[in-house]
């Protein structure tokens, strides 16, 4: 059963599904489409043309929908989608997309987004991500399934972070993060693999090895770094995981976070 608290103000055209809990002082635009069983606990802004997934639990002064914080933005249509199943805590902020990059801002599923984070326009954030208490896209990032970003961790605009990846806290992302990959510093820089990330998705012990292997071989091999992709790429032709890094490194149009240190000691194993 849908309720609607009457301090709550809802525009004319906004779709709510069933079983939708709308708190005290939330503001719902036209043009929102809430799904079924979505709770919104009190103040929740909602606006533009925003879709929100069933389940999601947005938390007080969460802001969502609104226009982008970009010069480009010509007053489009443009639109956010917010997967099912997550979690939206206190003051998070959501753009809606820009004309120049498809007009959409989209989160995946499962998601979870604690007090104050951050996604900025066009961003495209995949299933189960975690971002902790004021970590921030910028604009046009994408971001793969089961990434962590830390508290206060930034991504500036275009970067590609890959599935998995760990950012930790504080840290300034500039250059595309491999898959699984870990960085962390103010201009972060790649330290090693996201172990504990590997194992709980239930990587075997044998695929772990082999993915370390191909990251030694990738970024402390001899010779030229662009021949070591192919090399590795081939070494490796039957393993998937590593094939994922390859194909992320060779999909690539921007500068890659590259690795600091030789030892496996940067891993968070």
């Amino acid at each position: 059963m849908t309720s609607i608290d009457p301090t709550a103000r809802i525009e004319t055209g906004a779709v709510i599904g069933r079983d939708v809990s709308i708190g005290p002082y939330c503001t719902i635009g036209a043009n929102v489409m809430l799904g079924e069983g979505c709770r919104l606990v009190s103040h929740v802004s909602i606006a533009g043309h925003t879709t929100i997934g069933p389940r999601t639990v947005i938390y007080p002064f969460a802001s969502l929908g609104t226009p982008p914080q970009s010069v480009k933005y010509r007053g489009g249509p443009t639109r956010l989608l917010v997967g099912a199943d997550c979690d939206i805590r206190e003051s998070v902020t959501m753009n809606a997309g820009t004309e120049d990059d498809g007009g959409v801002t989209q989160v995946g599923d499962r998601c979870f987004f604690m007090v104050g984070s951050h996604v900025a326009h066009d961003c495209k954030v995949g299933n189960e991500v975690t971002f902790a208490n004021n970590a921030s896209l910028a604009g046009h990032v994408t971001v793969g399934d089961f990434v962590t970003f830390g508290g206060l961790a930034a991504v500036r605009q275009f970067v590609r972070i890959g599935e998995g990846a760990m950012i930790v806290g504080l840290s300034g992302v500039r250059a595309d993060v491999i898959p699984w990959g870990l960085v962390q510093g103010p201009l972060a820089d790649l330290f090693g693999l996201n172990i504990v990330g590997m194992r709980r998705r239930g990587m075997s012990k044998a695929e772990i090895h082999g993915v370390r292997g191909a990251y030694q071989d990738l970024f402390f091999g001899p010779g030229v770094f662009r021949e070591r992709v192919d090399q590795v790429g081939a070494k490796h032709a039957s393993d998937p995981q590593v094939q994922k890094i390859i194909a992320f490194i060779k999909g690539g149009k921007r500068p890659l976070t590259m690795a600091k240190h030789r030892a496996d000691s940067g891993e968070n194993a």
